[in-house]
């Protein structure tokens, strides 16, 4: 017996008076109907209805269990639509996850111009560098990784970037701008912490010539596992160093960064974000989501347009 639906119907066949009318309402036949509310009768070992030829009437055990159906009824269906709100409406807690570096410099800048959107989502922003993040407890987790990612989850791409270099005008103006790969040696060079010493090598592709990359071997003055500390020192006329096109947007569209040997590229980066499921996706996370690949697509075309305009000078 479906409890629920027998209680439904018991509630529409005591606000009708009748059982056809109940049927009608329903969209059921009568005898459906009545064999529902006999079920539940005899689920309950109770009668709960008085039946007539004239007419029909709650029993005093009817009358106390339809009180308290109701009650029963109105929760549940104020719990669906509850549940339903979070789903449809652009509002409630949409909780994110990330790592250091793209929590800083992809989630951060972006929080205030959607929360002029859409005030009524709030954010709630964990940051953690995981190896497996818990994607679950999450509406969205970003994952940054090379164009091998090939993992096992519910994934959207948000973006496909390219690593470059990139150096401050002060570096450039004291220790000059390097005209080809090579030069690279004789430059102050800061380098993100690899294993198997892979951070004493560059290797590099010119889009003109992808499959026959170059590798140089630096020497740098700073090794770091920390994307800020790196960006920071360049940013300081430290050196040159290798970034995500994404990340460094916004210092190369203000010229506070420039690119150096361009058309030239480090790597090839992709940013996913991972949902917990494909199905029932609220709103608010998709959304989100748009307005997330909306907004690092641009930074990211008026960053490539910024260095391509250089490149050409």
């Amino acid at each position: 017996m479906d409890r629920l639906l027998s209680m439904r119907v018991f509630e529409r066949v005591a606000n009708e008076g009748s059982f056809s009318a109940a049927a009608r309402a329903l969209d059921m036949s009568p005898p459906v109907v009545t064999r529902l509310v006999a079920d539940l009768e005899e689920h309950l070992g109770t009668r709960l209805l008085q039946r007539s030829t004239r007419r029909l009437s709650l029993t005093d055990a009817g009358l106390q269990y339809l009180s308290r159906v109701r009650n029963i009824l109105q929760d549940i269906d104020e719990a669906d639509a509850v549940a339903h709100s979070q789903t449809t409406e652009l509002a409630g807690l949409l909780r994110l996850h990330a790592p250091p570096v793209l929590a800083s410099y992809v989630i951060a800048p972006l929080v205030a111009e959607f929360r002029k959107r859409h005030p009524k989502i709030f954010i709630e922003l964990e940051v953690a560098s995981m190896r497996e993040p818990p994607i679950e407890d999450f509406d969205i987790t970003l994952l940054g990784t090379d164009d091998s990612f090939d993992a096992d989850v519910v994934a959207r791409k948000v973006i496909e970037s390219e690593a470059i270099l990139v150096a401050s005008p002060a570096y450039l103006k004291r220790q000059g701008t390097p005209q080809r790969p090579e030069d690279l040696v004789q430059h102050e060079c800061l380098a993100q912490k690899m294993p198997n010493s892979r951070s004493r090598l560059w290797r590099m592709w010119c889009p003109e010539n992808p499959t026959q990359p170059l590798d140089i071997d630096i020497q740098p003055v700073l090794i770091a596992n920390h994307t800020d500390s790196l960006l920071r020192a360049t940013l300081d006329g430290t050196g040159i160093t290798s970034v995500a096109m994404d990340i460094v947007a916004p210092y190369l569209s203000r010229g506070e960064l420039v690119r150096v040997l361009a058309p030239w590229i480090t790597g090839r980066l992709m940013m996913y974000a991972a949902l917990p499921s494909r199905k029932f996706i609220p709103q608010r996370t998709r959304v989100f989501l748009d307005f997330l690949v909306e907004e690092t697509r641009l930074q990211n075309a008026k960053a490539m347009a910024v260095s391509s305009s250089e490149s050409g000078n």
